[in-house]
């Protein structure tokens, strides 16, 4: 390893204000997959976990008059890709990052990806390096001023749209809308639809005079699972009264 890759590890471990005891582990840490099996995939996945985790218990903590469903859309503020990666510049970790020839090879400048996915592996190196404590101590460090800064008036996002950012914060896969049933002649049809989500397992039905409509009703329906007030979102309806005051 060469003295300037040392002095920048030194460098970022002084950020972090933690030494590493075993620092092979660091390294994985920031070793991408282009460079081969060896790579900080599985400490990215622990430390998603560890992350999501932390960011949960200190909204959880700081604010106890928010309701679940605003919590969760703060939560994903903080943990999201683009945070993750202004938080690994900061950090240099671009300039530390192992990667594979293809990668290497760019002209271009360390995918933000790449960066914010590094933050994680580096969150579950500090953990199987330390503790839960002393790694909780380094991640609420990290996100101190993104805590100041984030967020916990709703959007008024459509339903659907909402819906959509809750499964990405939980990594998982995007609602499903299935068409149930179309009543009614031509010029007056009701639609019915299904709208389905891996967490847990929810679903709901919802109606509409349009196929767009009831899509919107039913994710409205599921987030309501998920403790969303009417007032999180604009129904289709309010929109359609927006846009008329708009005009």
């Amino acid at each position: 390893m060469g003295q300037i890759k040392i002095n920048l590890l030194t460098a970022l471990q002084k950020k972090l204000d933690y030494s590493f005891k075993d620092h092979d582990l660091l390294e994985l840490a920031l070793t991408h997959k282009s460079s081969g099996s060896k790579n900080n995939e599985r400490l990215e996945f622990l430390g998603d976990s560890l992350l999501n985790t932390i960011a949960a218990e200190a909204l959880f903590m700081r604010y106890d008059d928010v309701p679940e469903g605003v919590m969760t859309t703060a939560r994903s503020q903080l943990v999201k890709g683009k945070t993750l990666a202004k938080i690994g510049f900061s950090l240099e970790l671009d300039s530390l990052m192992i990667l594979g020839l293809g990668e290497k090879g760019s002209s271009s400048p360390v995918k933000h990806s790449i960066v914010g996915d590094a933050v994680e592996a580096l969150i579950g190196a500090i953990y199987i390096d330390s503790d839960f404590k002393q790694c909780q101590k380094i991640v609420l460090s990290l996100l101190d001023v993104y805590l100041e800064q984030v967020s916990l008036v709703p959007d008024f996002k459509d339903a659907k749209t909402l819906l959509q950012e809750l499964m990405q914060a939980e990594r998982l896969a995007l609602p499903v809308y299935e068409l149930d049933k179309v009543e009614g002649p031509g010029h007056e049809q009701y639609f019915t639809v299904k709208c389905s989500v891996e967490l847990q397992s929810k679903f709901a039905f919802g109606e509409g005079k349009s196929r767009r409509a009831a899509e919107q009703n039913a994710a409205m329906r599921v987030l309501k699972q998920f403790n969303y007030s009417d007032k999180d979102a604009i129904s289709q309806d309010d929109k359609m009264t927006d846009g008329r005051k708009a005009l």
